[in-house]
């Protein structure tokens, strides 16, 4: 995913971001300044649900503004590997191990 909060923000004519940190705080989303270097760099460490509301709210904007998908940066699957069988929640077959009758490993 790409993040776009500097773009979406100088679309709407906020070119720096205390200015955009001071409108956060007018909506009760108080940002240190590591974070909000973070969101206005495109690099942010983590972005909760709810600021993500407040940003959209004070930008004006959807969701899809601030995130763009880049599949284009994703892992291809390896060749042969069965997508079926690797998701989550199927079940895989297991070969059991053969057994001597022996509890212990051989000396």
């Amino acid at each position: 995913m790409k993040w776009n909060l500097r773009l979406a923000a100088a679309n709407r004519g906020i070119w720096k971001a205390s200015e955009l940190q001071r409108l956060l705080a007018g909506r009760g989303m108080t940002i240190s300044a590591g974070k909000m270097s973070g969101l206005w760099s495109g690099q942010p460490n983590s972005v909760r649900l709810d600021e993500l509301d407040v940003i959209c709210a004070v930008l004006g904007c959807g969701i899809e503004e601030l995130l763009q998908p880049e599949p284009e940066t994703t892992a291809a699957p390896k060749p042969g590997s069965d997508d079926q069988s690797a998701a989550v929640g199927q079940p895989r077959a297991i070969t059991p191990r053969p057994r001597s009758g022996r509890s212990l490993p051989p000396r």
